[in-house]
């Protein structure tokens, strides 16, 4: 039973890893928002390639080298300079899709990333905030913003996040609580307030 558990966290935690999350939900924004699905999707492969493709293959690099312990960034210690390469990379891409004029909602979603970067980056400078928690449930806030109150089912999987990084050892109950409500406060404040504001301008 405890392999079983073992193995079900695991993969929880890779499944829905926050470079996974954040290299899928713009696709999924983007083919949305934009004016054909074609169009989105190229749109949010502009998005995830600064959002999530570039600041992992940073990550991944940083691992062969030996500078990081694991793909995770277990080590608080180690986390600044890949959370700031990646917050860089971020920054071009939110500037490329304003510069580009992209769908409104696929900017909110970036920016969003951005603000939830930069204070995920304060936060684990001090204490060690679940990442994996803070993107699922951004995740599901964005979902549920852009398509409907029935997204809210994919807290579920925020949840079962949650308890792999707990199972895992990788955090306290606590980190992942805090990371999963700043992740939710943040996309939602700050995804709202750009997507509201195209519309006003618009």
């Amino acid at each position: 039973m405890r392999n079983t558990r073992d193995t079900l966290a695991r993969g929880l935690t890779e499944v829905f890893a926050p470079a996974v999350l954040a290299a899928v939900l713009p696709l999924i924004v983007g083919a949305q928002a934009a004016s054909s699905v074609g169009a989105g999707l190229l749109w949010g492969l502009l998005a995830s390639t600064f959002c999530a493709i570039i600041p992992y293959a940073m990550i991944l690099h940083g691992v062969r080298r030996g500078r990081l312990g694991d793909r995770h960034i277990g080590v608080r210690e180690q986390r600044l300079r890949p959370m700031l390469f990646g917050l860089a990379s971020v920054t071009i891409g939110v500037a490329l899709l304003l510069l580009l004029h992209a769908p409104r909602e696929l900017t909110a979603l970036i920016v969003a990333s951005l603000a939830g970067g930069v204070v995920a980056t304060a936060i684990n400078h001090f204490w060690k905030s679940s990442v994996h928690a803070g993107v699922a449930a951004a995740t599901t806030v964005v979902l549920t913003m852009v398509f409907g109150p029935w997204m809210l089912l994919t807290s579920v999987i925020t949840a079962g996040v949650a308890w792999s990084r707990v199972h895992l050892k990788d955090h306290t109950v606590a980190q992942v609580v805090v990371g999963a409500i700043i992740g939710a406060v943040v996309a939602g404040v700050v995804f709202e307030s750009c997507a509201r504001n195209e519309r006003v301008r618009h």
